[in-house]
């Protein structure tokens, strides 16, 4: 059940390398600079190995089955892993395995954007309703504003996941269209006028969706295989959607119910259709790295698409974000670039260094539950800022909201849109 392992790529190992007010409104434009990004010659502390094993063994204490973690560090590799894949077959948890990555995907999505932005398909600045006639109630909302989580489009989630366990059960195996959950947006009142501040909605990549899908001709599915998952060589990677299942070897991932010392439900199986462009791919820890360091190294957009996706706006307390890509600002000083994820069942880190050479992804195998999100975020500090960073542990932030739909905060209160999040 405890498993860490180093090893350096070579010849024998190439095959496996191959593998979220109106008043706030001007202030949310203004870009925020990098002010924490050592140059690509400036070497980062080494990880510290055992400081991500004692952030990975806190999960578990907090009711995390199992957790896990890769570090892809310029062909040096580190793998982590304790706990559970199967809590019924007593499996032990490995990093080969698969997870639903949950909002990583809009990372994907917003790639697909670029890339038909890099074609001459679409604008960054044209209004959605010129691609998607009729479809928004306001033709002054942008393909950035939703990229950038300022539409102000109400995140219909928080409806559906209110409570999280009947909530989850009610949707786990139900396939909604891209158009009925922008149609459940739009029954509510929006947060800000378009161009706001940011407030993180899954809403704004379900549109996201319906433009790859209007402006290519083809599904979501295909698109992420073709433009990322076959160029890139994600072997693991996949959109299953609306299938219920994890195809290949993958961990199983646990729900926790609002009510205390409630029994954990496996919520492994479900369609994601609730999600989907926003938080419905399959992947693994390899290919995540892989990912992150082909889009920060200008592998996957244009020079300009990739500064694009790096105009900055305020998304809470050391972090901002971007166009479907999170900049976390850590305690030494350093940038890292990438995305959280929380779909029922599981909690992923995934994030980068500033020229793509170093990458990190973890894992814990359970969701809604505050302290183990929290405690997550110290995988950041130590496999970026080494020894003696400082490592949150334990603790839930004052403000709660998740890089995903998934969940309510523990004891059934869904929290405000904040636009602060440990992602």
């Amino acid at each position: 059940m405890v498993s860490a392992t180093t090893m350096r790529r070579g010849a024998a190992a190439a095959a496996v390398a191959a593998l979220t007010l109106q008043a706030a409104a001007a202030h949310a434009a203004l870009p925020v600079p990098d002010t924490a990004r050592p140059s690509v010659a400036t070497a980062l502390p080494a990880p510290d190995l055992a400081g991500l094993g004692s952030v990975l063994r806190t999960a578990r204490s907090q009711g995390a089955p199992g957790a896990l973690a890769r570090i892809d560090d310029h062909g040096t590799v580190h793998r982590t892993s304790f706990g559970l894949a199967d809590r019924g077959t007593g499996r032990a948890i490995a990093t080969t395995d698969r997870f639903r990555i949950g909002s990583v995907t809009k990372i994907m999505s917003a790639v697909v954007v670029l890339q038909l932005v890099d074609e001459g398909k679409v604008k960054l600045d044209d209004p959605v309703n010129h691609h998607l006639p009729e479809l928004l109630p306001d033709d002054r909302i942008t393909v950035r504003h939703v990229l950038s989580h300022r539409s102000g489009l109400y995140d219909y989630t928080n409806d559906l996941f209110a409570w999280t366990v009947p909530g989850f059960e009610a949707v786990r195996t139900k396939t909604f269209t891209l158009s009925r959950l922008v149609e459940l947006s739009l029954e509510r009142p929006r947060t800000t006028a378009p161009g706001g501040a940011y407030n993180y909605s899954n809403t704004n990549f379900v549109v996201a969706g319906l433009l790859i899908r209007k402006l290519t001709g083809h599904s979501l599915a295909t698109e992420y295989r073709n433009r990322i998952i076959d160029p890139l060589g994600l072997s693991d990677t996949s959109y299953p959607h609306p299938r219920t299942t994890i195809p290949g070897r993958h961990t199983r991932g646990y729900l926790t119910p609002d009510a205390p010392a409630t029994e954990l439900v496996d919520a492994t199986e479900q369609t994601v259709s609730w999600a989907q462009s926003a938080g419905a791919v399959v992947s693994s820890t390899r290919d995540l790295n892989t990912f992150l360091s082909a889009l920060l190294a200008g592998r996957l957009t244009s020079t300009a698409g990739l500064a694009q996706m790096q105009r900055w706006v305020p998304a809470g307390t050391g972090q901002a974000y971007g166009l479907g890509l999170r900049r976390r600002d850590l305690s030494c000083g350093v940038s890292v670039y990438g995305h959280t994820g929380a779909v029922q069942g599981y909690y992923t880190y995934a994030f980068t260094s500033k020229d793509g050479g170093r990458s990190l992804t973890a894992l814990a195998t359970t969701s809604n539950n505050a302290p183990v999100m929290s405690t997550m975020l110290g995988t950041l500090e130590s496999a970026f800022c080494g020894k003696g960073a400082t490592v949150r542990r334990g603790s839930a932030p004052a403000q709660w909201h998740e890089d995903t739909t998934a969940g309510t905060q523990p004891g059934g209160t869904k929290p405000a849109a904040t636009g602060t999040s440990p992602g």
